[in-house]
C-alpha cells in the first residue's frame, strides 16, 4: 500500500492549497499521517466508524469518510472543521489517496505478475487476463537483460535502471533473487541485434559511471509474445552464466553469441571427463601459465598465422615456434595443424566448464 510518506506529503499539499487540516488513520485507529501538531481522534471512535455501514460521519468538528477500494475499507479520512467546505475537502482528498492507493496496487500487481511470469508460474489463460487488467500489451517485441549485481549495491542499481527504462515506454525492472537485478525492455519492430548490444553497453557505461560499479550483463533473445518472455529470461540466465566461464573478459554477453560455450555448458560431466581422457589420456592440460595461454589465445585470435602473432607478442618468429612444440610435446597437438588447434580450443573450453563444476560443489 501507499507508504505513510507519501501520504503525508499528498495531505501537506492539500492543506497548503485549501488550509483545511487532514488526518489519515488505519482502521483500527492508528495515524498513518496528519497536519495537525497532534491527531485529536481516539482510537475507538475511528474504529466505531470503520465498523458502521455510513460512509462518512460528523463527529465533532471532524467530518469522517471511509477510503474505499473494490469494496474494502483502506483507510479512514478526518477533516477537520463542520463547513461545507471542509466536507468537500475530504471528498477530494478521500478521491486523491484513493487514485494512489490503485497506482500503488497495480505496481505491486504488475511486479507481481512479472515475477511470476518469469519464473514460469502463470498458466497460458491467467496471463492473458492479468495482461489485460495491468493494461499490458499482449503482443510486442520484448527481451530480458539481466544485470549482474553486488548485493551492497541491489538498490542504487535498481533505482538507476528504473531512472533509464521507462515502464510509459512499456519497460519493467524486477529481481527475482538477489543476484540480479531485471530489466524486461519492450522494443520497436525494427530494432536490430546492435540495438540491443547498444542498451546493454550503456547500462554497464552508466553502472560503472554513476555507481562506479563493475556489472555484467546478459540479454536474451527477442521474442513476440508475452507468454515467451520466460523463454528470453532463461536465455538470458544461461548466457550469463556460460559468459562467466568461457568470456571472462566480456562485459556483455547475448544468448545469440555464445557458440561452442552455450554446447559444452549443457553437456553432461562424465562425457566431459571422456573426452578429456580420449584427447590427453593422463595429461590434462589444467594448469597452463598465463605466458601459454596468452601465446594460444593470441595464435587463435590471428587464424593461426605465426608471423602475425609473433609480432602482435613482441617476440621472435622461433621463440613462438618453440613455445608452441612444446605444447604439442606435453599434449601431442600441433596448433599449426587446424584440426589439432580447433580440439585443443574446445579442450581448453571443457577444462573451464569443469573447474566451474568443481566450484559450486565448493
Amino acid at each position: 500500500m501507499i507508504s505513510s510518506q507519501i501520504m503525508q506529503t499528498s495531505i501537506d499539499e492539500l492543506k497548503a492549497i485549501t488550509k483545511v487540516d487532514l488526518s489519515v488513520y488505519e482502521a483500527g485507529g492508528m495515524v498513518l499521517a496528519t497536519t495537525m501538531a497532534q491527531a485529536d481522534m481516539s482510537p475507538a471512535l475511528i474504529s466505531s466508524f470503520a465498523h458502521s455501514p455510513a460512509d462518512s460521519q460528523v463527529i465533532g468538528a471532524n467530518h469522517l469518510l471511509k477510503i474505499m477500494d473494490e469494496g474494502e475499507l483502506l483507510y479512514i479520512l478526518v477533516a477537520t472543521g463542520t463547513t461545507e467546505e471542509v466536507y468537500m475537502v475530504g471528498k477530494i482528498a478521500v478521491c486523491q489517496i484513493h487514485n494512489l492507493a490503485i497506482a500503488y496496487k497495480e505496481r505491486f500487481d504488475r511486479n507481481n505478475f512479472f515475477q511470476n511470469l518469469l519464473l514460469d508460474n502463470l498458466l497460458l489463460v491467467d496471463i492473458y487476463n492479468r495482461a489485460k487488467k495491468l493494461h499490458l500489451e499482449v503482443s510486442a517485441n520484448r527481451a530480458v537483460f539481466l544485470v549482474e549485481v553486488k548485493k551492497e549495491k541491489d538498490g542504487q542499481i535498481t533505482e538507476l535502471l528504473k531512472g533509464m527504462f521507462s515502464t510509459q515506454a512499456g519497460d519493467y525492472i524486477t529481481t527475482v533473487d538477489e543476484s540480479n537485478v531485471i530489466l524486461i525492455k519492450q522494443l520497436e519492430p525494427n530494432q536490430s541485434f546492435e540495438d540491443l548490444m547498444q542498451v546493454a553497453d550503456t547500462i554497464v557505461d552508466m553502472v560503472n559511471t554513476e555507481i562506479m560499479a563493475d556489472v555484467r550483463v546478459a540479454f536474451g533473445s527477442v521474442v513476440k509474445e508475452l507468454k515467451d518472455v520466460s523463454k528470453s529470461y532463461k536465455e538470458a540466465k544461461m548466457a550469463l552464466d556460460v559468459g562467466k566461464i568461457f568470456y571472462v573478459e566480456k562485459k556483455v554477453v547475448a544468448y545469440s553469441t555464445l557458440g561452442i560455450g552455450r554446447l559444452i555448458y549443457q553437456l553432461p560431466v562424465n562425457l566431459c571427463k571422456i573426452f578429456m581422457e580420449e584427447i590427453f589420456g593422463e595429461n590434462i592440460p589444467e594448469d597452463l601459465d598465463d605466458e601459454t595461454l596468452n601465446t594460444i589465445n593470441k595464435f587463435f585470435e590471428n587464424n593461426l598465422n605465426v608471423s602475425e602473432t609473433s609480432r602482435q607478442l613482441f617476440v621472435h618468429r622461433n621463440t613462438l615456434v618453440y613455445r608452441i612444440e612444446k605444447i604439442q610435446k606435453s599434449t601431442g597437438l600441433d596448433l599449426r595443424n587446424f584440426d589439432d588447434a580447433l580440439t585443443f580450443k574446445i579442450a581448453l573450453m571443457v577444462v573451464n566448464y569443469m573447474k566451474y563444476l568443481d566450484n559450486l560443489e565448493y
